[in-house]
C-alpha cells in the first residue's frame, strides 16, 4: 500500500515520463535524456533506482514506438542494419551497466557517479546540438561492421548514463551513415530497445530488482506506454524540419537541467 508521499512521487513521475517519452519517440532520443535529469532534480530516489526507472520507461516506450512505426510503414527499415546496430547495442548495454556498477562500488556514493553521468551527458548533448545545428559532413559508411561498432558505442553510453539513448544516437547515425533525421530517429529507437533490454537483463541476473521500490513501476510503465503511443503517432505527422526543431529544443532544455544538477552536486 502506497503512502501519500509515494503516491505524489508516483504521479509526478507519471507526468514527467509521459511527456519525456512522447518527445523521445518523436525525436529518437528515447525519453531517458529528459527523465534521468528531471528525476535527479526531484531527488526522491537513489541514482541506481532512477537509472532503473529511466531504463524501464525507455524500454517500454521503445517497444511501443517500434511496433507503431513498423505497423504504420512510414519508414522502410533495412533489417540487416537494424540487427547489426541492435546486436552491437546489446553488447554495449551490458558493458555500460557493468561499468556503472563498478563506479557505484568504487566511489561508494551515488553523488559522484551522478556527476560522472552529468558530465558525459553534457558532452553528448553539446556534440548532438552542434551536429544538428551546423550540419557537419556525413561519412556515408556502408560496411555492416560500422553498424555494429556504432551500436556498441550507443548501447554503452545509453546504459552507463541511464538515459536510454539520448541525442547522440540520432546524431551519430546521421554522421556515420548520412541518414535523414526521421530515419535516424527510428533506427535510434530500435537501438534503444535492445540496449535497454540488455541493461535490464543484466540487472535481473546480477543484483536483481528487489533492491528497488517496485511500486513506482505502477506509474512508470503505463506512463511510458502512453508516451510511446503518442510520440509514434505525432512522429508520423511531423515533417523532418519540425522533428529537427523538437530535437534541438529538447537538447537545450536538458542541457540546462544537467548543468543545474551538476552545480547542485558541486555546491
Amino acid at each position: 500500500m502506497l503512502n501519500t508521499g509515494e503516491n505524489m512521487t508516483g504521479i509526478l513521475y507519471f507526468f514527467v515520463i509521459i511527456f519525456a517519452n512522447m518527445v523521445g519517440a518523436i525525436s529518437g532520443m528515447g525519453g531517458g535524456v529528459i527523465i534521468k535529469p528531471i528525476l535527479d532534480l526531484i531527488g526522491r530516489h537513489s541514482v541506481a533506482a532512477i537509472s532503473f526507472y529511466s531504463s524501464t520507461a525507455v524500454f517500454t516506450m521503445a517497444i511501443v514506438s517500434t511496433f507503431r512505426q513498423i505497423k504504420s510503414g512510414g519508414i522502410h527499415l533495412n533489417m540487416v542494419r537494424v540487427l547489426s546496430v541492435s546486436g552491437g547495442a546489446i553488447v554495449g548495454g551490458i558493458l555500460g551497466n557493468v561499468l556503472f556498477d563498478y563506479l557505484l562500488g568504487y566511489f561508494g556514493k551515488g553523488g559522484s557517479v551522478q556527476l560522472v553521468q552529468i558530465i558525459l551527458t553534457i558532452i553528448t548533448l553539446v556534440f548532438a546540438f552542434l551536429y544538428s545545428r551546423y550540419e557537419w559532413k556525413s561519412f556515408h559508411l556502408h560496411h555492416l561492421g560500422w553498424y555494429i561498432f556504432c551500436g556498441i558505442i550507443l548501447g554503452f553510453l545509453a546504459s552507463l548514463l541511464g538515459i536510454g539513448g539520448g541525442p547522440i544516437n540520432v546524431s551519430l547515425l546521421m554522421l556515420m551513415f548520412a541518414m535523414p533525421i526521421k530515419e535516424a530517429a527510428v533506427y535510434s529507437i530500435c537501438t534503444i530497445l535492445f540496449s535497454q533490454f540488455a541493461k535490464l537483463t543484466t540487472i535481473a541476473t546480477t543484483t536483481g530488482f528487489l533492491m528497488y521500490d517496485l511500486s513506482m513501476l505502477f506509474f512508470v510503465i503505463p506512463a511510458a506506454f502512453l508516451g510511446g503511443l503518442l510520440g509514434a503517432k505525432i512522429s508520423n505527422i511531423l515533417s523532418p524540419d519540425k522533428v529537427t526543431i523538437v530535437f534541438q529544443s529538447v537538447i537545450l532544455v536538458v542541457l540546462l537541467i544537467n548543468i543545474y544538477n551538476g552545480w547542485l552536486l558541486l555546491k
